[in-house]
């Protein structure tokens, strides 16, 4: 297993670490519940240097990220970032990715820990022999999340940055805890607002120390990837291998807000133009469980007869709404919201809502 920067100081912490991604990572410090209430109404932090990141640079960095890209680069300026997918030739999802217009005019790409590998060869392929530079800065590049109502807070003394007004999902480049060269971005994976800091790996103690005693007087806590997924889901963001994988396209996904079918030639575009004209026959819903027992990925959905429907890809009990919720594909014609299916968990079938997300 790989480790990040911050495995000794989660080690001296006593907190639960499992792989995960290849990675070393920390599950939880604690309470999982009391991590994920502590984001959503306080601030947490979060080691996700894990994560991929490419850097692309020259006159066809644009033309290269647009081909795969399913959302319009077009649209990014310096100190934008955007969500978006990496398309395959049958319309699936290579990954998700955030798309960062830098200060300084040069794009990053960030990718899931668990695709930097295959992402990296998949692009690789429409690199052209001219014009383009791809650079993979994963191993070098530390990543925090500080994320919950108070991270601003705890961020701005330590930069000159003007972090108290930044737009949702900008990012700006700086000096931050005295270590340069830091990227901040009002970005993140729960829902309750913050930031993702970058930075070269030597910074990482320095930063680590820096930001938790700024955020002594707010009750700043360390958080784990177990706190992590429950937030994520309470908001319906998907997660790679789950929610959407290489067979899933984005209309199916529900992430036709991120598919601009109009910005001109890329992969898949005449299959996903199909798909958003004709439909498609299965859709990702939020589903909210009214039974006894926790949904999770894998478990099949079935009708009132017993005729399964679907599959559960993501499930957990929220600490936040004090049940149980899940995600998962349905055929289309049982997806209408507040339509009633059930699910097999384990030995029982447990009935379940269609519903809207997010689920807070």
């Amino acid at each position: 297993m790989k480790s990040t920067p911050f495995t000794p100081i989660h080690e001296s912490l006593n907190a639960k670490m499992a792989e995960f991604a290849g990675f070393n990572m920390p599950i939880s410090y604690g309470s999982i519940q009391d991590e994920h209430h502590n984001v959503r109404k306080n601030v947490g932090v979060f080691d996700v240097s894990h994560m991929g990141e490419f850097i692309v640079r020259g006159p066809k960095a644009l033309e290269f990220i647009q081909h795969f890209s399913s959302n319009d680069v077009r649209k990014l300026y310096p100190g934008k970032v955007q969500y978006s997918c990496i398309l395959n030739a049958n319309g699936g999802i290579v990954d998700d990715m955030l798309v960062y217009h830098l200060p300084d005019g040069t794009y990053m790409l960030v990718v899931n820990a668990s695709n930097i590998d295959k992402d990296w060869a998949y692009i690789s392929q429409f690199v052209p022999k001219e014009g383009l530079e791809l650079i993979n800065i994963s191993d070098k590049t530390a990543l925090l999340a500080v994320q919950g109502p108070n991270a601003a807070a705890v961020l701005q003394p330590l930069t000159d940055l003007n972090l108290t007004d930044m737009p949702y999902y900008t990012c700006q480049k700086g000096i931050f805890a005295d270590a340069e060269k830091v990227l901040i971005s009002s970005t993140g994976y729960t829902g309750a607002g913050g930031f993702e800091v970058y930075f070269y790996d030597k910074y990482a103690q320095q930063i680590w120390d820096s930001i938790m005693k700024s955020g002594e007087k707010y009750g700043i806590q360390p958080a784990g990837l177990a706190a992590r997924d429950t937030l994520r889901l309470e908001k319906g963001f998907c997660l790679y291998g789950n929610d959407i994988t290489d067979e899933t396209t984005p209309i199916e996904a529900g992430l036709g807000w991120i598919t601009k079918l109009k910005k001109g030639d890329f992969v898949a575009k005449e299959l996903l133009t199909k798909q958003k004209q004709q439909g498609v026959s299965r859709k990702l819903r939020g589903l909210e469980i009214l039974g006894k027992g926790i949904a999770r990925h894998g478990y099949p959905i079935v009708d009132s007869e017993g005729n399964k429907i679907g599959e559960v890809t993501s499930g957990t009990k929220s600490p936040s709404l004090g049940k149980a919720i899940a995600m998962g594909y349905l055929e289309v014609y049982q997806a209408a919201l507040g339509n009633e299916v059930f699910i097999q968990i384990r030995k029982k079938t447990v009935a379940a809502k269609v519903v809207k997300l997010p689920f807070l």
